[in-house]
């Protein structure tokens, strides 16, 4: 890895970093930016489920970065932060800016393994920070995949990568057209829908569910009563006068009761 200095924010090898502006890469060209040393480190490692183009850092971050680099197959550019701010439109105050390959995306039905399994449905979530969250809690409880429906953001946004602290490139992910689609995934793999609600069953005196799916919708109206109706209804108790939660805290609480058991099988 021999470092390639750029002090002109115009070279186009910097053409797609400077394609951040327009409402980021994601959905564009199989590209997305990674941004920051913790999502850099992921991204570099043997659990990140996609390659890097190339790497963009400030002279500074160079010798921390650079055991993680080491034979790495993609250049890597060194330019001043200014550059680096010229270049992406804003300050980039960490000074680490990465460019990833998405490549072909799974089919759901393949992320679900044939034993045991448990995973994340997520419904019109438009939150970036969201979705990065319940990226995260995904990956801490032990989730097998998440699979989105046409109306849940991009988890390869810069800022969903970053909120999940990287394990939104580490966690297996597809995308189905609608939530009626998920459900009926979970008919063709005999999946038990779970369907976060207020008027739900307590979620602490679930029976274990050996192969589960965690349906989470927007924290507004929440999930459509249709896909509700088709699903088990459970609920998070909480203190009087208060019935809701951040979705990614409700899913967080959830996924600790669903995947409690196999954190103590690891």
């Amino acid at each position: 890895m021999t470092p390639i200095p750029i002090d002109d924010p115009g070279d186009p090898r910097l053409d797609a970093y400077t394609r951040m502006r327009e409402r980021d890469l994601v959905g564009r060209e199989g590209r997305f930016i990674a941004e920051g040393e913790v999502v850099l480190r992921v991204l570099l490692s043997g659990r990140a489920r996609f390659r890097v183009e190339s790497v963009l850092l400030s002279p500074e971050r160079l010798p921390g970065l650079a055991p993680a680099l080491a034979g790495l197959d993609a250049p890597v550019y060194l330019a001043s932060r200014a550059v680096m701010g010229a270049v992406a439109g804003f300050p980039i105050h960490r000074g680490v800016l990465a460019l990833g390959l998405r490549g072909a995306e799974p089919s759901p039905d393949a992320l679900v393994p044939p034993g045991p399994a448990l995973l994340v449905g997520l419904v019109g979530l438009a939150n970036h920070d969201n979705v990065g969250g319940i990226f995260r809690n995904a990956a801490a409880f032990g989730a097998d995949a998440v699979l989105l429906d046409a109306g849940t953001c991009d988890p390869l946004y810069r800022k969903a990568i970053r909120v999940s602290a990287g394990t939104s490139l580490t966690v297996p992910f597809a995308r189905l057209p609608t939530g009626d689609a998920l459900l009926d995934l979970c008919t063709r793999q005999a999946l038990t829908p779970l369907a976060l609600s207020p008027r739900g069953e307590a979620i602490t005196t679930l029976p274990p569910l050996p192969r589960a799916l965690l349906l989470l919708g927007t924290e507004g109206p929440g999930l459509p009563e249709a896909l509700m109706a088709r699903a088990r209804r459970v609920a998070i108790p909480m203190a009087p006068g208060v019935d809701s939660l951040n979705v990614a805290v409700a899913g967080a609480v959830a996924l600790h009761r669903l995947g409690g058991g196999r954190l103590a099988e690891a």
